[in-house]
């Protein structure tokens, strides 16, 4: 029998929620008798709404001292944020909900959590819904709404969170965290273990909108390091050319800065180190491709534990100070990279490369009649 899952997502909010959409619909091409419906939930309201949601960017990029108060505000009253939310989609979720006629709901985005569930409740809409938790350790309680049937947690630090918040551990499935394919090696071992003297290829990012100290950390690296840097601007064109102009003249070929790409993956995949914020997105697409990870700061609210996170399990360290990138470094590669070959080592062991199809697999179930009998195992 074949079912209809609709995604509500965002393309505004970072990038996050979107690559853990797509790496869902990919999962999905081996599930012929399933169909994905993927809507911006921003989309579904006035254009009060697209504008919140697009302010996302902007904000996050020049004051981090103001997402921080948005934050902690909008997590005080989670009720009221969903009931303003629910106000402006109601009408056009309806209407989705009537062309699409999805068997299963799924949420990505903890906006939509709370004002869908409303909707669904006051409708007598009887659709199963699940959460899908999109950050790591600090969770907004817009994710841990205990009317959805189910919560998706990418770790066990973001459940114990959904817990704290009055959800029942047996509504919380932990699954690992959802990463598109391609960011995988295709072979399991194939990066190759630091040996002394070599050339180090180093990546500097900051997630989708191009926030951080990326030109002092570039002139750290490229003034002490026999090394090659690549740096990732994001949609923050800005940034790209104040970079190119201070870096490009002064270092040449050793440099390349880019704007936003698609093609992150392959950046990664040629790189020895990746300097990034603590983006749950960006730190695990760096996990599954096996690229150490040196964690330069994180958004106050959700990401602020995130590096701490990194730390606890090896999968990077952390350096918010751009005068000690030297420091760092050298500890990593001191006794023929002693430190950075156990990060590698460490990633492979952590990651779940199967995650976005345990998470679906989990999803299809929930809408099977039969499913209290249905044992579901997610690593």
């Amino acid at each position: 029998m074949e079912k209809t899952l609709l995604i509500i997502s965002s393309d505004h909010t970072g990038h996050g929620h979107k690559s853990i959409t797509e790496s869902l619909c990919e999962s999905v091409k081996t599930h012929n008798d399933v169909k994905i419906h993927v809507v911006d939930g921003f989309s579904l309201g006035k254009q009060l709404l697209i504008k919140i949601g697009k302010s996302y960017g902007p904000i996050t990029r020049n004051s981090e001292n103001l997402w921080k108060i948005i934050w902690k505000l909008s997590a005080l009253k989670p009720s009221l944020v969903d009931n303003f939310i629910e106000t402006l989609i109601r009408d056009n979720f309806l209407k989705l909900l009537a062309e699409v006629k999805p068997d299963l709901i799924l949420s990505v985005h903890p906006n939509f959590n709370g004002s869908i569930l409303n909707i669904l409740e006051k409708q007598n809409i009887n659709i199963p819904f699940i959460t899908l938790i999109a950050d790591l350790v600090n969770i907004y309680p817009l994710w841990a709404d205990n009317r959805a049937n189910y919560i998706i947690s990418p770790t066990f630090e973001a459940q114990n969170k959904c817990i704290e918040f009055g959800i029942p551990d047996e509504k919380i499935k932990v699954s690992g965290f959802p990463v598109r394919s391609r960011f995988f090696l295709k072979n399991h071992n194939q990066r190759k273990f630091y040996k002394k003297g070599q050339s180090l290829k180093c990546l500097i990012m900051s997630g989708g909108e191009g926030v951080g100290n990326m030109k002092k950390i570039a002139e750290n690296l490229l003034k002490d390091f026999d090394c090659t840097v690549k740096i990732v601007a994001g949609k923050n064109e800005k940034l790209k050319m104040k970079l190119e102009k201070s870096l490009m003249a002064k270092y040449g070929d050793r440099v390349e800065i880019y704007g936003f790409t698609q093609n992150i993956q392959d950046l990664m995949l040629t790189s020895d180190i990746a300097f990034t914020r603590g983006s749950p997105n960006v730190m695990f697409e760096a996990i599954a491709s096996n690229t150490p990870l040196i964690i330069t700061g994180a958004l106050p609210g959700q990401e602020e534990d995130n590096p701490t996170f990194a730390e606890k399990f090896n999968l990077g360290v952390v350096c918010k100070n751009p005068k000690e990138i030297t420091q760092t470094i050298n500890k990593l590669i001191e006794n023929d990279g002693e430190n950075l070959n156990k990060i590698i080592y460490c990633q492979r062991k952590f990651i779940n490369a199967n995650a976005a199809e345990d998470i679906l697999q989990f999803i299809l179930n929930v809408g099977d009649s039969n499913y209290e009998e249905t044992k579901v195992k997610l690593s």
